[in-house]
């Protein structure tokens, strides 16, 4: 399954979008001489290669090669190839400017040697046309090259380093939301501890002396001369009326037990630009142990990060809650999906971990588009 999702059309208006349109445009009227100007007599030829060029252009604005090694290299061909026809079909002096357009392309999918290289080998390609289709002096095709070369670098370079600016600030939203999410589960781990050390505390230790209390007062009560004293049957009736105050508070703190993973969700999912998370969460569910609350919010994390890094997805709906004697978390977005997928190793270090505390993940097309990832976790009782 492969689905386009509004994300992606909206790169369709991105600066670099609006600024190629304006390259094209000016080619377009080179190409054809509109506006009264004179045209590089390409006829429609030329015409039918410019607009191979905006097809493929546009195609690959709106198209996620991530991943796709053949579907980039098959668009980025044909890119090429309409851009170089178009400078072979005429003495064009603007069509060199499409190689510009398909240097910020070739940068913006490859990496940095492999990008270089077929650069390289366009502008070969664009000197051999230059020499052996309209006979040029290799010292004009030199200049010609250098020049347009120039500013392929320059174009190259620009896109280069908005994408490193790009990444490192998804990369920093990440450490950002995680350090956020890790501080809300210690501090509820360390509530949660205290919760559970002062409720033994008042059980085992004010609980039994109280009980002594009653005890000796019911003995008291027993003895001939204390037997009709007010003060003695008040004092048991108070001491009794403690103990169930007290056993009311261990009860109260018992059904607490657990950690409480709403605010570290919402710390999670606060930093991150998209998706916009849509949250159902139980508000009586309690994690029993650390572990395991930590590892719903790694699962959580990748989600969601693998949802707008490769999905682009713009929407998600995260849903915890009691699913018989488990803990069921399901994680849903709206973005593009390739199915049948392969796990990378994020989500298969995620089912390691879940498998590991007893647990599954599960991974299949979602009804809304996208992904739909379901961890389950067994619901254990805190020692």
């Amino acid at each position: 399954m492969n689905r386009l999702s509004n994300s992606d059309f909206s790169e369709l208006i991105s600066p670099l979008a609006m600024a190629s349109y304006l390259a094209i445009a000016g080619v377009y009227v080179s190409v054809t001489g509109l506006l009264g100007l004179p045209g590089d007599g390409l006829g429609w030829p030329g015409q039918v290669a410019l607009l191979a060029f905006v097809v493929v252009w546009l195609t690959l604005l709106i198209t996620d090669t991530a991943g796709h090694q053949r579907r980039a290299v098959f668009w980025l061909a044909a890119l090429a190839i309409s851009a170089l026809g178009l400078l072979t079909l005429g003495r064009t002096n603007t069509g060199p400017i499409l190689l510009v357009l398909l240097a910020t392309m070739v940068v913006s999918i490859f990496p940095g040697r492999r990008a270089l290289l077929i650069l390289l080998a366009i502008n070969v390609m664009f000197a051999l046309i230059l020499h052996f289709r309209w006979g040029w002096a290799w010292n004009w095709i030199l200049t010609q090259v250098m020049t347009f070369g120039a500013f392929q670098a320059f174009a190259a370079l620009i896109i280069h380093y908005a994408r490193r600016a790009e990444l490192a600030a998804e990369a920093l939203r990440e450490v950002n939301a995680k350090l956020m999410a890790t501080r809300s589960l210690l501090g509820e781990t360390a509530r949660d501890q205290e919760r559970l050390r002062l409720s033994r505390e008042l059980h085992d230790v004010a609980g039994h002396k109280l009980t002594a209390i009653k005890l000796n007062l019911h003995h008291l009560a027993r003895q001939p001369g204390l037997a009709a004293s007010g003060e003695l049957r008040q004092a048991t009736s108070l001491a009794g009326d403690l103990l169930e105050d007290l056993r009311a508070v261990v009860r109260q703190l018992r059904q607490n037990d657990g950690i409480d993973l709403a605010l570290g969700i919402r710390q999670l999912i606060e930093p991150l630009p998209t998706p916009t998370v849509a949250l159902n969460l139980d508000p009586a569910l309690r994690v029993p142990r650390a572990e395991q609350a930590e590892t719903l919010l790694r699962v959580i994390q990748e989600g969601l990060t693998n949802a707008a890094r490769h999905g682009r997805a713009r929407h998600a709906w995260l849903e915890l809650g009691r699913d018989g004697d488990q803990l069921r978390l399901c994680l849903e977005d709206d973005g593009r999906l390739d199915w049948p997928l392969t796990p990378g190793n994020g989500l298969s270090i995620m089912r390691e971990r879940l498998v590991e505390l007893g647990g599954d993940l599960e991974l299949a097309p979602s009804r809304r588009g996208g992904l739909s990832l379901t961890a389950r976790l067994p619901l254990e009782s805190v020692p």
